[in-house]
């Protein structure tokens, strides 16, 4: 019995060996080939997370409908070059010139893909202004599959905005939602067509509002989003939580063309301001003061003696403007409109274009290191004429000239007494190819003085087919004589 006690005892202990062995290999072993147990997401964390997931879902499925692809066909005509691309080679064409251009003249038909937003139950669509640019078709789909063919009603170029209609009724729509009052972190979704692909919906913030000197439109307040944008979002839907239109997708910034994490929306409040005006008036009415303006830089601060680091900059007065009127002066600082702070130039900029002609409007100023206040009627903002004259027969055509304004006199740093056109673009068919160039000022025509578009467009149309043309051009600081033969 002792010898079985004995030999039972030893198989204890190896069995006890074995065991404790076994024990330690595990706890050597990594976690992974142990089965782990699955842990339950609590209650309150699944009830969290559902609603908010069926609340995104109601926001999108209340925002969809109002959003429709907008698709463009344009006609492009192009240049069929015999000898090939290599002789496109400035080198080439220094040697052989117009001999190269031998090529047919070939029309072909563009398509383009977009987005657009329904804003009345009758058919006005919201869109982006290059979206529908120079298009002879426009197709406009709707979230039901229903097509119309699509009217331009209006464009601003200087907002990228534009207005569509569609002759159809009782149609969804999307209300316009307060811009001014979103805030970085909001959380906001982006409805369009990407890529073609209908009714997509990203989910992104606010990264920032009041995004200007972008380099995208001449009127900049963007609303900054990390929700996906991609081509095709263009002239769709920025909404907030409430389903309310907050903007109008425009741009996104990409050093590849596709999502980079930063998108820019026009906000509602400018969308609508424009829109309303178009349908209005069939044309965009903005306030106008006469100056330019530019931002305050420590460095011009320091220099003029201006402690202030806020505000809008004029740097130049047109005469006879109501800024004129009014009395401001180059060198004031406009650092408040009417009991509004002015930030920079953009600030004061928009604020101004968006009030109404006539609006009497009091502006506080820096002069000399103390503050004034001047009062000022604001007047109407009007396109400087433009002239494209592709159609004249001479060899002026293909020269397109704006009349000086007092942007482009200090851009291109002209003097205050200069009267004539500016020279904005020379196509590349013109016989002034070479000989003229953008930024040049024409002030005779065949010794005729110009003052304005009008009389170049009269002095260019007496030129005949065959006819030489002697100009007087400022160019860089100097005036110099140039003959233009056929």
């Amino acid at each position: 019995m002792i010898g079985n006690f004995v030999k039972h005892s030893a198989a204890f202990k190896r069995s006890s060996a074995l065991i404790l062995a076994i024990v330690l290999i595990a706890a050597l072993l990594p976690a992974t080939s142990v089965p782990a147990k699955t842990r339950a997401v609590s209650e309150e964390s699944s009830k969290l997370l559902g609603k908010l997931s069926d609340a995104l879902a109601e926001v999108a499925d209340a925002s969809r409908p109002a959003v429709v692809n907008i698709s463009t066909t344009t006609t492009v005509t192009m240049e069929e070059n015999p000898f090939g691309d290599m002789f496109n080679d400035p080198m080439f064409r220094h040697f052989f010139g117009d001999q190269l251009d031998h090529g047919q003249k070939r029309k072909y038909k563009s398509s383009a893909l977009g987005s657009g937003v329904i804003v009345s139950e009758n058919g006005y669509i919201l869109t982006n202004n290059h979206v529908v640019k120079g298009a002879d078709e426009i197709k406009v789909i709707l979230y039901d599959k229903r097509e119309f063919k699509g009217k331009i009603v209006g464009t601003d170029s200087r907002t990228d905005l534009a207005v569509v209609k569609i002759d159809a009724k009782d149609l969804p729509v999307l209300r316009f939602g307060d811009s001014n009052k979103l805030k970085t972190g909001d959380i906001v979704m982006a409805v369009g067509n990407p890529f073609g692909l209908n009714q997509t919906i990203t989910m992104g913030i606010v990264s920032a509002v009041g995004r200007s000197n972008i380099g995208l439109s001449d009127f900049e307040d963007f609303i900054q989003t990390d929700a996906a944008i991609n081509p095709g979002n263009s002239g769709g839907a920025l909404i907030n939580s409430n389903a309310e239109l907050v903007g109008i997708n425009t741009a996104i910034f990409s050093t590849s063309g596709g999502y980079m994490g930063i998108g820019f929306a026009i906000p509602s409040d400018m969308a609508k301001t424009v829109m309303d005006s178009i349908i209005k008036h069939g044309r965009v009415i903005r306030g106008w003061m006469g100056v330019s303006i530019q931002n305050l830089t420590p460095e011009l601060a320091k220099s003029l003696g201006i402690k202030a680091t806020e505000g809008a900059l004029v740097s130049g007065v047109e005469k006879g403007s109501p800024a004129d009127k009014a009395g401001l002066k180059r060198g004031d600082l406009v650092v408040g409109l009417s009991g509004k702070k002015v930030v920079d130039s953009t600030s004061l900029r928009n604020m101004v274009a968006a009030s109404a002609p006539g609006t009497k409007l009091d502006v506080k100023i820096l002069r000399d290191g103390k503050e004034q206040t001047l009062p000022i009627t604001r007047g109407e903002f009007k396109e400087k004429k433009v002239i494209k004259k592709t159609e004249y027969n001479n060899v002026l055509r293909g020269i397109t000239v704006q009349e000086i304004t007092q942007s482009l006199r200090d851009k291109l740093n002209l003097p205050d007494n200069l009267t004539g056109v500016v020279i904005t673009d020379v196509s590349s068919d013109s016989p002034a190819q070479g000989l003229l160039q953008q930024g040049d000022v024409i002030q005779e025509v065949n010794r005729k003085a110009i003052q304005n578009a009008q009389d170049y467009d009269h002095a260019v149309g007496k030129i005949g087919a065959k006819d030489a043309v002697l100009l007087l051009i400022y160019r860089e600081g100097g005036s110099l004589y140039l003959t233009i033969k056929p």
